[in-house]
Formats: structure tokens, sequence, C-alpha cells
């Protein structure tokens, strides 16, 4: 069984940027969302696809299984699509001793910045978030609270 310990931050300032080593453009999109888990599928602009299930367990510790997708298998069944695209620019960012993924949203989701890092033990420091995109774009719920 494969196990993630994962944290997402939501960013909301610059500073990452200039240490920032790589950026890598992603297409994703859920195939399947029940309370059990979560089915997507990724796709990395010139690098390949991966099929992801995720358990939908409370906390930072998740079930999480990845395969290797042909790319125009990948394409095909973003027609599948449970909600919708989600695009993003991914930069990898090396930080207190870790790699931190941030996520740069794009199209609905433009303005929406989050950083995630994979972890060794439960109790690092942090907190969990879970964004809603596929249902809940941001662009949608940011303009909804706004004031």
């Amino acid at each position: 069984m494969s196990r993630e310990i994962e944290r997402k931050f939501r960013v909301q300032a610059d500073d990452w940027r200039p240490l920032a080593m790589s950026r890598r453009s992603l297409k994703q999109v859920y195939l399947s969302v029940t309370g059990n888990c979560s089915v997507r599928i990724r796709i990395e602009r010139g690098v390949g696809a991966w099929l992801t299930v995720k358990s939908a367990e409370h906390g930072v510790t998740r079930s999480e299984y990845e395969y290797q997708s042909p790319v125009p298998d990948a394409e095909e069944m973003t027609a599948f699509a449970v909600g919708t695209v989600i695009e993003k620019v991914r930069h990898v960012v090396p930080f207190a001793n870790l790699k931190w993924e941030v996520d740069e949203f794009l199209d609905k989701n433009v303005g929406l910045v989050i950083a995630e890092v994979e972890l060794e033990t439960e109790d690092q420091d942090g907190e969990t978030y879970q964004p809603e995109l596929r249902f809940h774009p941001f662009l949608q719920v940011h303009s909804e609270t706004a004031v």
C-alpha cells in the first residue's frame, strides 16, 4: 500500500518565486469522486500522463496509487471529467530541506496559488487544505464571497 503524508497551504505572497528551481504545465480532471476516494488523470505537457487514485481519509495521511498512462489515452479520458478541467503551472521550490510544489492555477481558478509538501511524519508543522476546485472554481467562490 502506498501512503502519502501531505500538507497544503494557500499562498498569499510572491516571496517564493525567486526560489523556484523549475516549472511545468499540468492539466488534470477528476474522473470519479466518491466518499471513499477520488480518481484523476493528470497530463504534464511534453512529459507524460498519470492516473491517480487517492483515498478520501481525513487528515494528512492518505493512500495514493499512481500509474503512468499513455498521453493519447489520458487526453481521451478528459472527456469523462467530473466537473471542470483544472489547469496549473507547478513550480518546484526547495525550502527548509524539503521539496515544495507551488501550484499556480489558471483559467477558472486564476489567482489561486497552493503550496504543498510531502512529509516523512505526520507531526511536522502545518495545516491541511483540500480545494474543491472541480465543482467550485476559485473565481466563482472568490467572487461570491467578496464584499
